[in-house]
């Protein structure tokens, strides 16, 4: 497996998360549900992306972008179905939690939806706790919104 380290424009994030997007679509029952999610997933103020790859094949992908001065916002999490269960998105999360400490950033904050429990179990895992539903979140009852506190010290657990 091999990392790269790039930015929103990049042809294969924008192809994972076409990927990521049919998923949910199947997830929540098609796109009209999420429609009003929809405009809080665009990729052009996304500057900090991790992409994987097995051999030439983009597999994988985490990124994050500015929220206010302190805090960035982990958006397009995802992994190709047949990747799931090898600890890939682990391992991206820790890279963009270490990009972000590097940039100055002291916390993380995310959301997720409330039917994808595979994910929420994921991030209450590696350390994010459920915090109250923040910004264009707040009146979104399929939300789940969390947050990680970033140390100083070295990597994440």
């Amino acid at each position: 497996m091999k990392v790269a380290c790039t930015n929103g424009r990049d042809k294969d994030f924008v192809a994972l998360c076409g990927l990521l997007d049919d998923y949910l679509n199947q997830a929540v029952g098609g796109e009209k549900q999420r429609e009003s999610y929809n405009q809080y997933n665009t990729l052009e103020n996304i500057h900090d992306v991790f992409l994987m790859y097995d051999e030439d094949i983009p597999i994988a992908c985490a990124s994050f972008k500015k929220y206010d001065t302190d805090v960035a916002e982990v958006k397009r999490v995802f992994v190709r179905r047949e990747y799931r269960g090898q600890g890939l998105s682990k391992q991206l999360m820790r890279l963009l939690e270490d990009k972000a400490r590097e940039k100055g950033y002291t916390k993380l904050i995310l959301e997720t939806g409330a039917v994808l429990m595979e994910a929420t179990a994921l991030y209450e895992r590696i350390g994010y706790s459920r915090m109250e539903n923040y910004g264009q979140y707040k009146d979104m009852k399929g939300s789940i919104c969390m947050e990680k506190a970033l140390d100083r010290g070295g990597a994440p657990e």
